[in-house]
């Protein structure tokens, strides 16, 4: 196991390390988002707790890269914690869409008798990711490996033209591809 770093804060009165700056900022993002989520309903009660999940979903959001290449896209989304077997990629010619689902964390069997959990973030999550591809890939050539927390997928283009539903019909874009 690494050794972690650690930043040790002699009082709470001390906050002068960078990361409590970055949480609070991280939390106004969150609060002027979920209020403008309140605003657009028209200020209705009875939605706030959503309002504030949905800010912090778009906010905390796993970070993501799409590069395009002229042969092929790769796609690298920042999973940390998250193991290999807990990623399901599905694709299709003009999509892809990450879930990385894990369960809890911590089962109470791993405690001692006599200790108590005061309080736990560990649980299950659940995290997904729709990315839209400017242009049509190769679904059978497709590959994803993970390391080190972050998911790699490389979409080979397709050669031809891209094809899109417009009202419902199968229609040939030109230029794509």
């Amino acid at each position: 196991m690494s050794k972690v770093n650690i930043e040790k804060v002699s009082s709470p009165e001390d906050s002068k390390l960078p990361i409590f700056e970055e949480l609070n900022d991280i939390a106004d993002r969150i609060r002027v988002r979920a209020f403008n989520l309140f605003a657009n309903r028209g200020f209705n009660e009875g939605g706030d707790l959503n309002d504030w999940l949905i800010a912090e979903r778009e906010i905390c959001w796993p970070t993501s890269e799409l590069v395009e290449k002229d042969d092929e896209f790769d796609v690298k989304v920042a999973l940390a914690g998250f193991e290999a077997e807990d990623i399901t990629v599905t694709a299709t010619p003009n999509e892809l869409i990450v879930k990385a689902s894990r369960k809890n964390q911590s089962e109470k069997s791993e405690y001692k008798e006599g200790t108590k959990v005061c309080w736990s973030e560990f649980q299950g999550n659940e995290v997904y990711r729709q990315i839209q591809l400017p242009a049509d890939v190769d679904v059978a050539r497709i590959d994803a490996k993970f390391e080190k927390g972050m998911l790699q997928i490389e979409a080979p283009k397709t050669k031809g033209k891209r094809k899109d539903f417009v009202g419902g019909k199968k229609v040939e874009i030109s230029g794509a591809g």
